[in-house]
């Protein structure tokens, strides 16, 4: 876990998310993952910046480490990592079965692009802050 703030939202597996094996899919995770990084970026960046920047996903490392069922309630966590790399930031969420064990585990690089330019830039200190802070 971390000692920074973490982001959680929570999921219903339901009849599309499941494959053939009975299980939520791969894509389905992937998917929820992406939801939970954009929430936590609604959820926590002032307008000024939601109206200058968006994110997007670099590269994506998952662990698939148990499974998840129809009509399982998962809650994901979310926090960032200590510091940007250039444009890339790291995000790392874990998916908690109801038995209280991690399901998924993700960790996703993301950079960040300047709307104005279209281009990706350094990540400026400010838009990180409220992330790696308690308020």
């Amino acid at each position: 876990m971390t000692d920074k703030p973490v982001f959680e939202l929570t999921f219903t597996a339901a009849v599309g998310h499941i494959d053939e094996l009975g299980h939520v899919n791969n894509a389905v995770w992937v998917q929820w993952i992406q939801q939970v990084a954009v929430a936590h970026w609604e959820a926590v960046a002032p307008k000024a910046h939601k109206d200058a920047y968006y994110w997007v996903v670099v590269r994506h490392e998952i662990d698939y480490l148990r499974a998840a069922h129809d009509g399982d309630v998962v809650t994901a966590r979310t926090w960032v990592a200590d510091a940007p790399r250039g444009a890339r930031f790291e995000r790392f969420i874990e998916f908690i079965g109801p038995d209280a064990k991690v399901c998924v585990r993700s960790r996703t690089q993301w950079a960040i692009i300047d709307k104005a330019i279209a281009r990706p830039i350094r990540v400026p200190p400010e838009v990180i802050a409220p992330f790696i802070s308690p308020e």
